[in-house]
């Protein structure tokens, strides 16, 4: 057995009997002598008994280096009358001693023995502080005459009393049960983890994690964009820690088999299933416990998600209530964010963020980040036996630079690289070439080869004849989005905004909508997703609904966001842009100055990947024409300028004009839709040729061109004039490996 010193607290009754009571013992034991050695004695043989006959009841003591402190605190006395209080005047001035020492765990450890009161803290000067506190909750409600039994003696003493203690082995097979964390958390360091986890190139924010953790036994805030590699920073200093816990033979044999420290969660994953007023509560309060049986870590993957669950606003949040358990350092918690997302923390819950120490983190740039792919290469090349080229890392990092400049290094080149050795060894290739890389980001983008490929010439003079294949009669505005398009494939353009801000000015029905087609097939029509247009009507968002660009009503993100974040190379098409509301107008103004949406959650969404086409009929009635025929050109960017506010107009990067359309450009319009009628399903499927002869052209565009709308009811009237008949005729005859002629004879659609 070895020789304990067991803190005792002596002071002298005013009867003239001394006391001498166990500082640490929760059954208040004391004895009592006629000197201060008899009482010190009587309790030593007590000790002594105890650790015969009773040694699971021995009271072991947990200070180190106990010293005995004073605090005099500010009680106010309270009467009581059935269920109402009346609180004294004048306040008491009540001196209390405390025993402050250290215990196994580097905490400080405070009791009162006088007033059954005991606590703990992480910081010495918060000691006086929290005393206070606690001396006030305990002694509340409490009349005079109750509170003057607690003044103290004047003559008290620290003394200490060495005896054998008894073995502690009983409790070396103590297993701690959890029931609450693995239903609302998960191990951070059992996590599933790829080679992407591993903090490549950061061993210095490591160690300064791992010393803020276990020095200071701080909460630690990391702040960085996404991709910066927070979460894989905080699993390797997570892994650090645990592993320096397991080789710790003291630990070990005070709880046998350790649980693991750190536990991830989330705001939602803590209010599951909780119906009821209260029930999250509760259940917070068994994680917190158990939490502090383990000395464990709380991890939150996004610390603004702990603002928005639990109650209507943050006042309310499963963040506001953890926050009391942060500041009085009773829970420890690691958690990352966003810089804009650390803005509207601050915003949302003052004082949240203070309980933190904030880590930024900076992304990699340059020769730094091509060196971190180098070891992500290596380390896929070890486990997955599969050879690289040694140019691979740096065109990854090109690439992503280049044409994915929001997203942050080395987050998605990572990504990328793991999946392509990934894609290797399940097709058992052998080695990874450039044109891998290649392939693989064409189908995650849609962008053309030539785009990627810097010594790959483009004449613009190609795009413009591309795009007007699609859109017939409209030269100038053609030439306009093939200057955007050229400078793009220049790497010109600004990579902070979108690739470009147009708006798309003209009568209705003249292929404003055409065009953004075309762009979208040409630019990014060239991956797994074929259609990248994301169209919508601003008219549905007048004023006041600004907020419904970034959520839906039940809280989750828009239909908008998701589909930008699941396709961020895109064209973005925002129809009758006049029709939308003023607050509307602010929100665009943001997007096409920094190529984001930012919620108020500080939740960004990127758009620098996407080209943004306005469509408007502003001025389009001042030229006196209406979609057809040669008149005064009104001047689209004069009533642009004069319908939007300076700072707003000022954001886009050219104002596209779209002429009327003449006889000549309907003729042209009509033989494209019915050639394209020629290429529908049930046509190749029969091996059918259709034609059609001059006549049909001039009849389907005198039927469906319209004055007022353009050619947009042509579409119909091709459907009723044309493919109506034809699919009569088609299922009646059941023709194949033909030729079908269609004509008009006598006014109507004659078919042969």
């Amino acid at each position: 057995m070895a020789i304990e010193r067991i803190p005792v607290l002596l002071w002298k009754e005013p009867t003239g009997l001394f006391t001498a009571a166990l500082v640490e013992d929760e059954q208040n034991n004391a004895a009592f002598g006629s000197s201060a050695d008899e009482a010190l004695s009587a309790l030593q043989d007590w000790l002594l008994w105890t650790q015969k006959n009773e040694d699971w009841n021995f009271p072991h003591s947990e200070l180190k280096n106990p010293r005995l402190v004073w605090f005099h605190v500010q009680v106010r006395p309270e009467y009581r009358l059935r269920t109402r209080r009346f609180p004294c005047d004048e306040q008491v001035k009540l001196p209390v001693a405390f025993v402050v020492g250290k215990n196994a765990s580097g905490l400080t450890l405070c009791i009162a023995p006088m007033l059954s009161l005991r606590f703990s803290c992480h910081e010495e000067d918060q000691i006086k502080d929290l005393a206070s506190h606690y001396v006030r909750e305990q002694l509340a409600g409490l009349p005079p005459a109750a509170i003057a039994r607690f003044f103290p003696p004047q003559d008290v003493h620290l003394e200490e009393i060495m005896v054998k203690a008894p073995s502690r082995a009983p409790k070396t097979r103590h297993v701690v049960q959890l029931h609450t964390l693995p239903i609302v958390a998960e191990p951070l360091t059992e996590k599933r983890s790829k080679i992407s986890s591993r903090a490549f190139g950061r061993e210095a924010e490591v160690a300064d994690i791992v010393r803020r953790l276990r020095e200071d036994r701080a909460n630690v805030l990391v702040v960085g964009e996404s991709g910066t590699g927070k979460t894989s920073l905080l699993i390797a200093a997570a892994r650090e820690i645990e592993r320096d816990a397991r080789k710790d033979p003291a630990r070990d044999k005070e709880q046998g088999n350790l649980p693991p420290m750190f536990w991830q969660t989330s705001g939602s994953r803590v209010i599951a299933g909780m119906r009821y007023l209260g029930q999250w509560e509760q259940r917070c309060e068994a994680m917190l416990a158990e939490l502090a049986e383990i000395d464990g870590v709380l991890c939150a993957d996004s610390l603004i998600e702990m603002l928005r669950v639990g109650g209507f606003d943050a006042g309310d949040s499963v963040g506001a209530f953890l926050l009391p358990f942060l500041q009085h350092r009773e829970l420890r918690m690691v958690a990352e964010c966003s810089p804009a997302e650390l803005a509207a923390v601050r915003r949302l819950l003052p004082g949240f963020v203070e309980s933190f120490q904030v880590v930024p983190l900076e992304q990699f740039s340059g020769g730094a980040a091509i060196k971190v792919l180098d070891q992500v290469a290596a380390a896929n090349k070890q486990n997955l036996r599969v050879e690289y080229d040694a140019q691979l890392p740096a065109l990854v990092y090109r690439l992503h630079k280049r044409f994915l400049p929001q997203a942050a290094f080395p987050g998605a080149a990572t990504e990328f690289l793991n999946s392509l050795f990934e894609r290797a060894g399940t097709t058992k290739s052998r080695e990874l070439g450039q044109s891998d890389a290649l392939r693989k980001f064409i189908e995650q983008t849609g962008l053309p080869e030539l785009f990627l490929r810097d010594e790959l010439p483009l004449d613009e003079s190609e795009i413009r004849e591309e795009l007007a294949l699609e859109v017939i009669g409209q030269d100038v505005a053609v030439a306009a989005a093939a200057g955007v398009l050229t400078s793009f494939k220049a790497g010109v353009n600004d990579p902070s905004r979108p690739i470009g801000v147009l708006l798309f000015c003209g009568p209705t029905g003249v292929g404003k909508t055409e065009l953004s087609k075309a762009i979208s097939h040409y630019l990014f029509g060239h991956g797994a997703a074929k259609d990248r247009l994301i169209r919508l009507d601003m008219s549905e968002y007048g004023p006041g609904s600004a907020e419904r660009l970034f959520s839906a009503p039940d809280g989750e993100p828009s239909d908008l966001i998701r589909k930008l974040r699941a396709q961020p190379f895109c064209v973005l098409l925002l129809d009758e842009i006049e029709k939308a509301g003023p607050e509307v107008f602010d929100v665009l103004m943001g997007a096409f100055d920094e190529g984001r949406l930012t919620d108020r959650f500080g939740r960004t969404t990127s758009l620098q990947s996407a080209l943004i086409v306005m469509t408007s009929n502003l001025g389009a009635r001042s030229g006196g024409s209406l979609g057809f025929g040669a008149a005064r050109a009104p001047d689209y960017e004069a009533e642009a300028m004069a319908y939007f506010r300076p700072e707003f107009f000022n954001r886009i990067d050219a104002v596209v004009a779209f002429s009327p359309l003449s006889r000549h450009v309907v003729l042209e319009i009509a033989r494209k839709e019915l050639h394209e009628v020629a290429q529908r399903e049930g046509m190749v499927r029969a091996n059918l040729t259709l034609e059609y002869s001059p006549e049909l052209v001039e009849h389907v565009a005198k039927e469906g061109f319209d004055a007022q709308y353009g050619a947009r009811p042509l579409q119909r009237a091709i459907e009723r004039l044309v493919v109506a008949p034809l699919a009569r005729w088609l299922v009646s005859h059941k023709t194949r490996n033909a030729t079908v002629k269609v004509g008009v004879k006598d006014g109507a659609v004659a078919i042969s």
